[in-house]
């Protein structure tokens, strides 16, 4: 098995519906092997049911059931997968069209490399902007790549699962546990999802960016000057992608 495909969803019927259309476009090429992993926090709006009657297809082996949180849910995915590297593809979420000529690519790859492409950023409205994947040292200050735009090594995750600890920046921790411990990235060009950027508040940002703070002194070990600064540039950068997405 290639690619692990994993879904967290809880009562987003129609965006488990949207994420499983998209699967389509990676369907079309019969080598590449995948399962889709779907995690649901025990919905009562007709996601089990949808997933049933989907009969196993694209390897589809799923779960409905309380969990503590986001990262809880994608810990239970990981411990579900089977693949040599996993994406975590979250209801609503979608493949590029072009997302097979990109996976194809995985098979080459080292089983210690976090392989990272591009995604699209919807702000509504039509409006789309490209974020690319940028150099491995970028995670002393954000992730390189959109979380949806991480292939990570299943042998990676087993060993340094999702730290609920982080409450909003946990998957932050997880690249920046995984990039200490020798997993470099590697990137591909190309782009492999798009997703919603709605949602966002200002509470939550803030939250982020405290967040991401920790991470870099506990894990990153960054001193406390460079950390500062790097906290007050996200602070700026989100509050004008907060800014773009109300504009849209």
């Amino acid at each position: 098995m290639l690619l692990s495909v994993i879904t967290v969803a809880f009562r987003n019927y129609e965006g488990v519906v949207k994420t499983w259309a998209s699967l389509a476009h990676l369907a079309r090429c019969p080598q590449i092997e995948f399962e889709w992993i779907v995690v649901d926090g025990g919905s009562n709006d007709g996601t089990a049911e949808f997933l049933q009657n989907l009969n196993g297809e694209y390897h589809l082996r799923y779960l409905s059931e309380k969990d503590k949180g986001i990262y809880d849910a994608m810990n239970k995915g990981i411990s579900m997968a089977r693949g040599k590297f996993a994406l975590f593809l979250n209801s609503g979420d979608v493949f590029h069209p072009d997302i097979a000529s990109f996976v194809q690519q995985l098979s080459q790859q080292d089983e210690k490399a976090m392989v990272i492409g591009d995604a699209l950023l919807d702000f509504g409205d039509g409006h789309k902007i490209c974020r690319s994947a940028k150099p491995g040292w970028y995670i002393y200050h954000s992730l390189p790549a959109s979380h949806q735009a991480i292939f990570f090594p299943l042998s990676g995750l087993q060993r340094f699962p999702y730290e609920l600890q982080y409450r909003v920046s946990s998957d932050y921790a997880l690249a920046a546990r995984l990039y200490k411990e020798g997993y470099a990235f590697k990137r591909i060009k190309g782009l492999v999802s798009e997703f919603s950027m709605g949602g966002v508040s200002t509470s939550n940002n803030l939250e982020l960016c405290q967040d991401a703070r920790n991470v870099q002194r506990q894990i990153l070990r960054l001193p406390a000057m460079l950390a500062e600064l790097s906290y007050l540039l996200r602070v700026r950068t989100t509050g004008k992608a907060k800014a773009l997405y109300n504009k849209a």
